[in-house]
């Protein structure tokens, strides 16, 4: 499986590296909201939401879905507003701007873009704004996330406009609470990062660049063809008239183990990728488990669902929207995943929600755990 980036004929000038402190924004809260994800960061993610004002902490929930599991595309609007630059802005606020500027179909299909993804899945991708069947899928999916991403989707949905301004708002507040402190520390680093990748790509060439950038990343001999290493099938085109031709590099302090490829219909391609890889620490297990855990997860269909399920909880439903296959074919497979320890299994309502324990998964190796959430 694996993401692909058409870049034929696409001159090495618009190929690019540069920070995004909207994009780094995101990823900050999702290592707040994941923490398990980002080992490295105990710290700061201890001391940031110890710090956090409880009212603040509450408004982040709301609307957690859009960073917490995934990565809504609204963390890039460079990457999908028509006529742009097509290059990340250099403060929030101008960032925040382009945002603004994005109309309102496009702003609320990239702030759902679980529920996209799902509709997309089934067969397309009709705005929910306008199209009735739309609107009641993306609020079935919502609501199997659980009340707040349901009554979140319900207010983007009925009065878009003001929830614009309200996450407007909170981002802005997250800047004034933490983080930009948080960025003036990290944006030389990431700024001389990508003047040296920059140089790398300009007197080295692309293969020698995107070594530097993620071992999951090659090119092809005549170089037409980017391919990215996930557990995810995509494509997108660096070449697009009607979107605007152009490939970004953003790096990001707060990715490891990600490395986000945007390949959305429509935007410009994306390549978020982790500044350093700091391994989890291993800890030995019984060999018995060990085999157990190992025969559970060396089944293909399983390393899809544990994918889904180490960035957050799904419903049986979910992940068989997610992977194609049925519900009792995916019970199936959760069942041996319970049996080798590997999952977390709670009540949401009226829904089951499974989700991939990352601590004993961290046993296995970080070898796994890196490919799975990359």
């Amino acid at each position: 499986m694996s993401v692909t980036i058409d870049i034929a004929g696409l001159p090495v000038e618009q190929i690019s590296f540069t920070p995004s402190p909207l994009a780094e924004l995101c990823m900050a809260l999702h290592a707040l909201s994941q923490p398990s994800h980002h080992p490295g960061l105990g710290s700061w993610t201890t001391a940031t939401t110890a710090a956090l004002d409880p009212c603040l902490a509450d408004r982040l929930l709301e609307a957690d879905f859009m960073w917490r599991s995934s990565f809504a595309d609204i963390f890039m609007p460079f990457a999908g507003t028509p006529g742009g630059t097509g290059r990340p802005a250099a403060t929030l606020a101008e960032e925040l701007d382009v945002l603004d500027r994005m109309d309102d179909e496009r702003f609320v299909a990239a702030a759902l873009e679980h529920c996209w993804l799902a509709l997309h899945h089934e067969g397309g991708a009709p705005s929910p704004l306008r199209n009735p069947a739309a609107r009641a899928r993306a609020l079935e999916i919502a609501a199997a996330r659980g009340p707040r991403p349901l009554d979140f989707s319900l207010r983007l949905l009925d009065d878009t406009a003001s929830v614009r301004v309200w996450l407007r708002r909170l981002l802005e507040d997250c800047e004034e609470a933490f983080f930009g402190e948080t960025w003036k520390r990290i944006e030389p680093q990431q700024s001389a990062d990508a003047r040296h990748k920059t140089q790398v790509l300009r007197h080295k060439g692309l293969p020698a660049a995107l070594a530097q950038v993620s071992a999951a990343l090659s090119v092809d001999e005549e170089r037409t063809t980017i391919t990215a290493d996930k557990m995810v099938n995509g494509s997108t085109s660096a070449n697009d008239p009607r979107t605007g031709t152009g490939l970004v590099f953003i790096p990001t302090n707060f990715g490891w183990p990600h490395l986000l490829v945007l390949h959305a219909p429509g935007w410009r391609p994306v390549v978020h990728y982790p500044l350093g890889s700091p391994a989890p620490a291993s800890v030995p297990g019984s060999v018995e488990m060990l085999t157990r855990r190992m025969e559970a997860l060396a089944h293909p269909m399983r390393m899809r669902l544990c994918r889904s399920l180490a960035r957050a909880p799904y419903t049986t439903s979910e992940l068989a929207t997610v992977c194609g296959i049925t519900a009792p074919e995916v019970s199936r497979h959760l069942s041996v995943l319970k049996k080798a320890g590997l999952l977390h299994t709670r009540r949401q309502g009226r829904y089951a929600q499974h989700q991939l324990d990352l601590t004993v998964v961290a046993r296995i190796g970080s070898d796994f755990i890196e490919g799975i959430l990359r």
